[in-house]
Protein backbone atom coordinates (compact mmCIF):
# COMPACT_ATOMS: atom_id res chain seq x y z
CA UNK A 1 0.00 0.00 0.00
CA UNK A 2 1.53 3.40 -1.16
CA UNK A 3 1.15 5.56 2.25
CA UNK A 4 2.04 9.14 2.71
CA UNK A 5 2.22 11.37 5.77
CA UNK A 6 1.40 14.59 7.18
CA UNK A 7 2.40 16.61 10.94
CA UNK A 8 0.06 19.47 11.26
CA UNK A 9 1.62 21.99 12.79
CA UNK A 10 1.12 25.33 14.01
CA UNK A 11 4.69 27.48 13.14
CA UNK A 12 3.67 29.81 15.80
CA UNK A 13 3.90 26.96 18.35
CA UNK A 14 7.23 27.17 18.18
CA UNK A 15 7.70 24.88 21.02
CA UNK A 16 6.46 22.05 19.61
CA UNK A 17 8.19 22.41 15.93
CA UNK A 18 10.83 19.57 17.74
CA UNK A 19 8.55 17.55 18.46
CA UNK A 20 6.63 17.86 15.41
CA UNK A 21 10.02 17.31 13.29
CA UNK A 22 10.73 14.21 15.53
CA UNK A 23 7.32 12.85 14.77
CA UNK A 24 7.61 12.95 11.24
CA UNK A 25 11.34 11.33 11.22
CA UNK A 26 10.26 8.45 13.67
CA UNK A 27 6.49 7.45 11.48
CA UNK A 28 8.11 5.25 9.63
CA UNK A 29 6.44 6.70 6.36
CA UNK A 30 7.27 9.43 3.76
CA UNK A 31 6.10 12.36 6.00
CA UNK A 32 5.46 16.13 5.53
CA UNK A 33 5.28 19.11 8.10
CA UNK A 34 1.92 20.48 7.41
CA UNK A 35 1.04 24.20 7.65
CA UNK A 36 -1.67 24.61 9.81
CA UNK A 37 -4.89 26.53 9.33
CA UNK A 38 -4.30 29.30 12.08
CA UNK A 39 -7.70 30.23 12.96
CA UNK A 40 -7.13 33.06 15.02
CA UNK A 41 -5.54 34.91 12.19
CA UNK A 42 -8.87 33.84 9.66
CA UNK A 43 -11.12 37.03 8.25
CA UNK A 44 -14.61 36.29 9.54
CA UNK A 45 -15.91 35.99 6.48
CA UNK A 46 -13.50 32.32 6.28
CA UNK A 47 -14.43 32.08 9.70
CA UNK A 48 -18.26 32.05 8.49
CA UNK A 49 -17.68 30.08 5.69
CA UNK A 50 -16.33 27.10 7.08
CA UNK A 51 -18.36 27.22 10.44
CA UNK A 52 -21.93 26.79 10.09
CA UNK A 53 -23.97 26.31 13.59
CA UNK A 54 -26.76 23.17 14.29
CA UNK A 55 -26.30 21.64 10.82
CA UNK A 56 -26.62 18.08 12.20
CA UNK A 57 -28.10 16.03 14.81
CA UNK A 58 -27.96 16.07 17.62
CA UNK A 59 -27.28 19.80 17.83
CA UNK A 60 -23.11 20.16 18.74
CA UNK A 61 -23.85 22.38 22.17
CA UNK A 62 -20.83 24.73 22.42
CA UNK A 63 -19.76 27.27 19.60
CA UNK A 64 -16.53 26.84 18.17
CA UNK A 65 -14.32 28.74 19.12
CA UNK A 66 -11.47 30.33 15.87
CA UNK A 67 -8.45 27.69 17.08
CA UNK A 68 -11.32 24.56 16.48
CA UNK A 69 -12.53 26.30 13.21
CA UNK A 70 -8.48 26.29 12.67
CA UNK A 71 -8.15 22.83 13.01
CA UNK A 72 -11.05 21.27 11.72
CA UNK A 73 -9.45 23.46 8.48
CA UNK A 74 -6.03 22.03 8.64
CA UNK A 75 -7.65 18.32 8.26
CA UNK A 76 -9.36 18.96 5.37
CA UNK A 77 -6.47 20.43 4.17
CA UNK A 78 -4.51 17.12 5.12
CA UNK A 79 -7.54 15.18 3.07
CA UNK A 80 -6.92 17.11 -0.28
CA UNK A 81 -3.14 16.77 0.37
CA UNK A 82 -4.23 13.10 0.28
CA UNK A 83 -6.32 13.15 -2.76
CA UNK A 84 -4.07 15.13 -4.59
CA UNK A 85 -1.57 12.76 -4.46
CA UNK A 86 -1.08 9.07 -5.64
CA UNK A 87 -0.83 7.39 -1.88
CA UNK A 88 -3.52 4.91 -1.21
CA UNK A 89 -4.03 6.34 2.35
CA UNK A 90 -2.20 9.09 4.98
CA UNK A 91 -0.88 8.57 8.08
CA UNK A 92 -2.18 11.98 9.81
CA UNK A 93 -1.03 12.89 13.25
CA UNK A 94 -0.86 16.24 15.36
CA UNK A 95 2.32 18.07 16.45
CA UNK A 96 1.78 17.50 20.31
CA UNK A 97 2.47 13.50 19.71
CA UNK A 98 5.63 11.42 20.87
CA UNK A 99 6.21 7.97 18.55
CA UNK A 100 7.55 4.97 19.53
CA UNK A 101 8.76 3.54 16.46
CA UNK A 102 9.48 0.15 17.53
CA UNK A 103 5.54 -0.04 18.72
CA UNK A 104 3.95 2.27 16.15
CA UNK A 105 5.09 0.13 13.60
CA UNK A 106 3.10 -3.12 14.58
CA UNK A 107 -0.40 -0.85 15.06
CA UNK A 108 0.69 0.64 11.09
CA UNK A 109 0.54 -2.91 9.66
CA UNK A 110 -2.08 -3.43 11.67
CA UNK A 111 -4.05 -0.30 10.14
CA UNK A 112 -2.85 -0.82 6.16
CA UNK A 113 -4.87 -4.58 6.57
CA UNK A 114 -7.83 -2.63 7.70
CA UNK A 115 -7.85 1.02 6.21
CA UNK A 116 -9.40 0.31 2.84
CA UNK A 117 -12.38 -1.59 4.34
CA UNK A 118 -12.84 0.65 7.50
CA UNK A 119 -11.47 4.11 5.63
CA UNK A 120 -10.37 5.39 8.62
CA UNK A 121 -8.63 3.82 11.45
CA UNK A 122 -7.15 5.67 14.62
CA UNK A 123 -4.16 5.72 16.12
CA UNK A 124 -5.62 5.89 19.74
CA UNK A 125 -3.34 7.45 22.46
CA UNK A 126 -6.06 5.88 25.85
CA UNK A 127 -6.96 2.33 26.34
CA UNK A 128 -10.39 1.57 24.11
CA UNK A 129 -13.22 -0.45 25.49
CA UNK A 130 -14.29 -3.75 24.21
CA UNK A 131 -13.05 -7.10 22.62
CA UNK A 132 -10.12 -6.90 19.41
CA UNK A 133 -11.01 -7.68 15.87
CA UNK A 134 -7.86 -8.12 15.37
CA UNK A 135 -3.92 -7.96 16.61
CA UNK A 136 -0.55 -7.17 15.02
CA UNK A 137 2.06 -7.83 18.24
CA UNK A 138 1.65 -5.63 20.88
CA UNK A 139 -0.98 -3.85 18.89
CA UNK A 140 -4.67 -4.74 18.74
CA UNK A 141 -7.51 -3.50 16.92
CA UNK A 142 -10.92 -2.57 18.15
CA UNK A 143 -14.64 -1.49 16.34
CA UNK A 144 -15.85 0.59 19.15
CA UNK A 145 -19.99 0.86 19.07
CA UNK A 146 -19.21 4.84 19.84
CA UNK A 147 -16.02 6.19 18.36
CA UNK A 148 -13.45 7.52 20.64
CA UNK A 149 -12.68 11.32 20.64
CA UNK A 150 -9.29 12.75 19.82
CA UNK A 151 -7.62 13.15 16.33
CA UNK A 152 -4.50 12.55 17.19
CA UNK A 153 -3.23 10.30 14.84
CA UNK A 154 -5.09 8.26 11.97
CA UNK A 155 -4.84 6.18 8.95
CA UNK A 156 -7.00 7.70 6.17
CA UNK A 157 -8.02 5.97 2.93
CA UNK A 158 -7.87 8.50 0.04
CA UNK A 159 -11.91 7.14 -0.34
CA UNK A 160 -12.46 8.31 3.23
CA UNK A 161 -10.75 11.36 2.02
CA UNK A 162 -12.88 12.20 -0.60
CA UNK A 163 -16.23 11.09 1.39
CA UNK A 164 -14.90 13.70 4.49
CA UNK A 165 -14.18 16.53 2.50
CA UNK A 166 -17.69 16.03 0.86
CA UNK A 167 -19.72 16.06 4.22
CA UNK A 168 -17.53 19.39 5.74
CA UNK A 169 -18.13 21.95 3.89
CA UNK A 170 -19.35 23.55 5.91
CA UNK A 171 -19.17 22.05 9.46
CA UNK A 172 -20.70 22.79 12.66
CA UNK A 173 -18.60 21.04 15.05
CA UNK A 174 -14.82 19.61 16.37
CA UNK A 175 -13.14 16.95 14.28
CA UNK A 176 -13.43 14.35 16.36
CA UNK A 177 -17.05 14.54 17.38
CA UNK A 178 -17.72 14.64 13.96
CA UNK A 179 -16.02 11.48 12.96
CA UNK A 180 -17.51 9.71 15.99
CA UNK A 181 -21.15 10.34 13.82
CA UNK A 182 -20.89 6.97 11.99
CA UNK A 183 -24.89 7.12 11.80
CA UNK A 184 -24.21 10.51 9.05
CA UNK A 185 -20.64 9.60 7.47
CA UNK A 186 -21.51 6.09 6.72
CA UNK A 187 -17.54 5.40 8.24
CA UNK A 188 -17.15 3.42 11.71
CA UNK A 189 -13.57 4.27 12.63
CA UNK A 190 -11.32 1.15 14.08
CA UNK A 191 -9.22 2.36 16.49
CA UNK A 192 -6.10 0.40 17.68
CA UNK A 193 -4.26 0.56 21.27
CA UNK A 194 -1.62 0.72 21.86
CA UNK A 195 -0.56 2.50 19.17
CA UNK A 196 2.93 3.46 20.26
CA UNK A 197 1.71 7.63 20.78
CA UNK A 198 1.60 9.34 23.76
CA UNK A 199 0.65 12.75 24.39
CA UNK A 200 2.46 15.52 25.68
CA UNK A 201 0.64 18.51 24.81
CA UNK A 202 1.31 19.74 28.33
CA UNK A 203 5.45 19.82 27.99
CA UNK A 204 5.06 21.00 24.45
CA UNK A 205 3.68 24.40 24.66
CA UNK A 206 0.55 24.11 26.30
CA UNK A 207 -3.10 23.15 24.02
CA UNK A 208 -3.58 25.14 21.06
CA UNK A 209 -7.15 25.45 21.51
CA UNK A 210 -8.28 25.14 25.27
CA UNK A 211 -9.08 28.07 26.93
CA UNK A 212 -9.16 28.89 30.67
CA UNK A 213 -13.08 29.01 32.04
CA UNK A 214 -14.58 30.28 35.49
CA UNK A 215 -15.89 27.32 37.67
CA UNK A 216 -19.65 28.31 36.61
CA UNK A 217 -18.77 27.40 32.89
CA UNK A 218 -17.13 24.58 33.74
CA UNK A 219 -19.90 22.96 35.43
CA UNK A 220 -22.27 23.79 32.82
CA UNK A 221 -20.20 23.07 29.96
CA UNK A 222 -20.51 19.71 32.54
CA UNK A 223 -24.27 19.29 31.95
CA UNK A 224 -24.54 20.04 28.49
CA UNK A 225 -21.63 17.63 27.76
CA UNK A 226 -23.46 15.27 29.05
CA UNK A 227 -26.28 15.71 27.52
CA UNK A 228 -24.67 15.49 24.10
CA UNK A 229 -22.73 11.94 25.01
CA UNK A 230 -26.18 10.49 25.86
CA UNK A 231 -27.24 11.71 22.65
CA UNK A 232 -23.95 10.17 20.65
CA UNK A 233 -24.18 6.96 22.98
CA UNK A 234 -28.36 6.92 21.81
CA UNK A 235 -27.53 6.95 17.92
CA UNK A 236 -24.28 4.92 17.81
CA UNK A 237 -25.85 2.10 19.87
CA UNK A 238 -29.09 2.21 17.53
CA UNK A 239 -27.13 2.07 14.36
CA UNK A 240 -24.83 -0.44 15.45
Amino acid sequence: MRLMGLVIHLPRATARRPVAEALRAACGVPCDLLEACDGAALPAEALAAAYRPDLLRPRYPFALRAAEIGCFLSHRAAWQRLIDSDAEALALFEDDMVLDPAAFAPALTLAQRHVARMGYVQFQTRPVAGDPVDAEGSARLFRPTITPLRASGQLIHRDCAHRLLDLTAPFDRPIDTFVQMHWHTGLRPGAIHPAGLRDVAATAGGSTISQRKSLADRLAREWKRGRYRAAVRRLSEAAR
